[in-house]
Parts: structure tokens; C-alpha cells; sequence
């Protein structure tokens, strides 16, 4: 899987709103943490657009995308938010673009449908990680020491612990690490762009505000589906 080059103080990040419309105040906020981390963020009005509960007919969102893609002065493209509408895009996008140029790209929850589309069909490393309006949190949006070192180091993050981790079933696994938010993994099977991890992967499970019931539901589904016999380790996460 190739690996985009790690970002330098300077880089331009453009930002794009693959799914559903945000919080102004909260995506200017994270325009701003952008800026303190030593980015320079990239956008265009159409960031803003909104059409119910998506950012604009699916055809712009999508040829936002491609055009931040194409763009060599970018070096990174990051999400806005999730929501819903990231896989509406996936029929529209052109994969040689993706295959062209690997660029860094940063998204979770509803964006895990374009992780999946870049990390298995354009076999192009992402970062499963905060997107603009998180940023606008500060310190309880995310781990800026995490994100820098995924941002701009080669080294591998080495370790990542926490007082709250539970091992259900102790162990020691290697593979890449795929995955994202259950309910869009899920919600692909059975489409062209179906979650089709290689053998001996590492599995990423993250969701939130769903009852036990739905989530034994779409696991059930997931493992009749047989990706999870395919996961060497499995984590999970809100």
C-alpha cells in the first residue's frame, strides 16, 4: 500500500465536505486549529454548500474532492464532518485520479465509506482521524501530539494506550490497520464497493449512540459476511 509523504510546516490542506453540512463556528474553529498547527488550510465557498442534510448534490461534493486531489499545490485533504453522504460520492469518482498522485487524507464516522474507497481500491494509506470540526474542540477534539506525529513522521506512532483500554482476549497480532465506523462498513456489503479487507488485517470498529441490539445486528452481519474471519486482532472504540 503506498504511503504519502509526511507533511512539513507550510504544507496546504484543503478541506472538503464529502457528507453532511456543519456548525460555522465549530468548522471556523478548526479552520483556525489548522493554522496553529503550522498548515495552511485550502478551501472554496462550495465547502458551505447545503442541500438538506448533505453538502450539496452529490456530483459537487464529489468533483470537490477530485479537484482538491488534482491540486499539486495541496498536500493533505481533510474532511469538514461526517453525517451522512460520503458513499454517494464513490460511484463518481474517476480511481485514476486517486492512483495518480497518493495524497494524505483525513476523515472518520461517515467518511469511513472514502477511507475504505482509497485504502482498498487506490491502495493509498489515510489517516482514520479528526476532521475540521473536531480540530474546532482544541484539547477535547483530539490528541495533538498523536496527530502531529501521524502528519509529519515517517516512524511508526509506536504504542497507544489508555487507562480506559479493556482486553477482552490478551494477545499479540500484526496486519494493516482497517476499518472504521460499523455502520458504513456494513452498509457497503453487497455494493461494488464492498469492505473487502486482505487476510490476517487488523480490525477498526468505531461507533456511537447505538443501541446493543443494532450493533449485534450489523456484527452478526459483518461476520456472515466473513470479514471478521479474516481479522487477525480486533478494536473497538467510540
Amino acid at each position: 500500500m503506498r504511503k504519502p509523504r509526511a507533511l512539513v510546516s507550510g504544507d496546504r490542506i484543503a478541506i472538503v465536505a464529502p457528507a453532511s453540512p456543519f456548525d460555522r463556528d465549530s468548522f471556523q474553529a478548526g479552520v483556525a486549529e489548522i493554522e496553529e498547527l503550522g498548515f495552511e488550510p485550502v478551501l472554496t465557498e462550495g465547502v458551505f454548500a447545503r442541500r438538506g442534510y448533505l453538502a450539496g448534490d452529490a456530483a459537487t461534493r464529489a468533483t470537490a474532492l477530485m479537484s482538491a486531489w488534482c491540486d499539486p499545490s495541496v498536500a493533505a485533504v481533510i474532511a469538514a464532518r461526517g453525517g451522512y453522504g460520503s458513499a454517494q460520492l464513490l460511484p463518481l469518482l474517476d480511481r485514476d485520479i486517486f492512483l495518480a498522485s497518493p495524497k494524505l487524507f483525513i476523515g472518520h464516522s461517515d467518511v469511513t465509506a472514502l477511507l475504505g474507497y482509497l485504502t482498498l481500491q487506490c491502495d493509498t494509506t489515510c489517516l482514520h482521524g479528526p476532521m475540521v470540526v473536531n480540530l474546532g474542540s482544541g484539547g477535547p477534539g483530539y490528541d495533538q501530539r498523536s496527530l502531529r506525529h501521524c502528519l509529519m513522521e515517517t516512524e511508526p506512532l509506536g504504542e497507544l494506550t489508555t487507562d480506559q483500554l479493556i482486553a477482552f482476549r490478551p494477545g499479540d497480532a500484526r496486519g494493516p490497520l482497517l476499518g472504521g465506523t460499523l455502520t458504513q462498513l456494513v452498509a457497503s456489503l453487497g455494493t461494488a464497493y464492498a469492505f473487502a479487507p486482505p487476510e490476517g488485517f487488523v480490525l477498526l470498529l468505531d461507533e456511537i449512540g447505538e443501541r446493543p441490539y443494532r450493533l449485534d445486528r450489523m456484527l452478526t452481519q459483518l461476520a456472515g459476511s466473513g470479514v471478521l474471519d479474516r481479522a487477525a486482532a480486533i478494536v473497538c472504540g467510540e
